[in-house]
């Protein structure tokens, strides 16, 4: 039992960091769009984003249910807990390269990617529930899609609405919009990011032998949800300038387009529980609110660089994460 304890001690840890890292990571996604377009500050930004984060990350638990079982049956696992430690390790090293970088990766790929890895690794691919994580591979490649097509369609009522209004108006009437979706975006961000950690958690409690259901506990809810607001405050400002600046050049009108777009498509998977990756949802919204005005006004050299990290993120993690548990199997 000591032992047992001190595993999901670090689960804990390593699951709150990941929380935090996704804070500076995945929320900079979120808040990128309106700093661009001086809707906000900084400073304002966070701060507004941390609060909507903490608040969304306590409203909803689906999210968190399936990735606490429908990757693996934690309770049919022999070393869950070192499954789930190998996990975030790969899940943390993944997301902090990619943010030294600069690129707008996944971390929800990396999490799910690395979690399918160790449990690989540990008891084979017949421990791996497929039925499970091809529902939850399709959620993440259906909604950038998604994203990108109702881009298109917003922007191109916008521009059609707004043709004959005065520029100067307009863009001062969206910029105090943007503050609205950018609350909305960063509030979606947490029901479906922070969730992510809380289902791991959860995964190892029962692991574990502490709960026997995937009801989320309270304290696991609200010391994820303080861990994301906490990275938000820290700002990741290589991903905003990314996002911010170099895919379109965006206006507040776009800016707008894009939040709503993005902010909806997270807050609808997030209600019928299923993980998506709000760095691609994000991304694939401004890029098709940029395409709703004409193709070449897209970065695709800066897409196709983000589209790279898409794919090559859940192999990577899965692959680390196994190196991860083989290595720890063998020195411990």
């Amino acid at each position: 039992m000591d032992s047992t304890l001190v595993l999901i001690a670090a689960v804990v840890l390593l699951a709150l960091s990941f929380d935090f890292i996704n804070g500076f990571h995945d929320t900079a996604n979120a808040i990128a769009t309106s700093i661009s377009t001086k809707a906000l500050t900084p400073r304002a930004a966070i701060v507004l984003a941390s609060t909507m984060n903490l608040v969304g990350a306590l409203t909803f638990t689906g999210v968190a249910k399936t990735i606490g079982g429908k990757i693996a049956d934690p309770m049919k696992l022999e070393h869950g807990l070192p499954i789930v430690i190998a996990a975030l390790v790969a899940a943390i090293i993944w997301n902090l390269i990619t943010w030294y970088y600069g690129i707008p990766s996944s971390s929800s790929h990396a999490l799910i990617g690395a979690l399918t890895g160790s449990v690989i690794a540990s008891a084979g691919l017949s421990a791996v529930n497929f039925a499970g994580f091809l529902t939850i591979l399709q959620a993440l490649i259906l909604s950038p899609v998604l994203a990108f097509c109702i881009g298109y369609i917003i922007m191109s009522i916008l521009r059609f609405v707004f043709r004959s209004a005065n520029p100067r108006s307009t863009n001062r009437m969206f910029r105090f919009l943007q503050i609205l979706t950018a609350a909305f975006q960063a509030f979606s961000h947490g029901t479906n990011d922070a969730q992510k950690s809380m289902g791991i958690i959860t995964f190892a409690l029962i692991a574990g032998g502490l709960q026997n259901t995937h009801d989320i506990p309270f304290w696991v809810k609200l010391t994820c949800a303080i861990a994301m607001a906490l990275g938000t405050s820290v700002g990741g400002w290589k991903i905003i300038k990314t996002v911010g600046t170099q895919i379109i050049k965006l206006k507040p009108i776009s800016g707008f387009a894009s939040d709503v777009t993005s902010a909806s498509v997270i807050i609808g998977a997030t209600i019928i529980g299923q993980p998506v990756s709000t760095t691609h949802v994000i991304s694939s919204a401004i890029m098709g609110v940029g395409s709703a005005k004409r193709l070449s006004c897209v970065k695709w050299c800066t897409a196709q660089r983000m589209i790279t990290a898409w794919l090559i993120t859940l192999p990577i993690t899965a692959t680390l994460a196994g190196l991860v548990y083989l290595i720890a199997s063998i020195l411990f």
